[in-house]
């Protein structure tokens, strides 16, 4: 499996607001300190926001800070509605399947199981366990 750079730059962004508890970050400030790119670092904030994850404060003195502790995220969560879909081969859309074998097989059934072994694993992590003292002294 490959996550897309909208959930690679999620992940960051919420490793990062871990290790800022006790303040409101920027957008600018994720952006810069991992050099993402700032147009799509909102776009991902937004998203974050729109799932209750993070809580964003408009203004002068705002910013974006987590909106539940990191024990209480779960990544596989994160993941989840982060990543567009989980179609590991072109079977999976009805759309775009152009196998002959195309509901005859089981290789489908097989990839769904190890799909669904994935999300279990990251169902299993919180953010707390991503946010260890190492990822917050490079934050800092």
């Amino acid at each position: 499996m490959r996550l897309t750079a909208f959930t690679d730059y999620t992940l960051r962004t919420l490793i990062y607001l871990a290790g800022q508890r006790d303040r409101l970050v920027t957008i600018a400030e994720i952006a810069e300190r991992h050099g993402m790119s700032k147009h799509h670092l909102t776009k991902v904030v937004y998203e974050l926001g729109l799932t209750g994850v993070i809580r964003t404060v408009r203004g002068r003195h705002g910013g974006i800070t987590l909106a539940r502790a990191p024990e209480a995220i779960r990544i596989g969560e994160v993941v989840r509605a982060s990543e567009p879909d989980f179609h590991v081969a072109d079977c999976f859309d009805a759309r775009r399947a152009t196998c002959v074998y195309a509901g005859r097989c089981c290789v489908q059934g097989m990839l769904g199981q190890a799909v669904g072994a994935y999300l279990t694993a990251l169902d299993a992590v919180t953010l707390a366990d991503l946010a260890c003292p190492e990822a917050s002294a490079v934050a800092d």
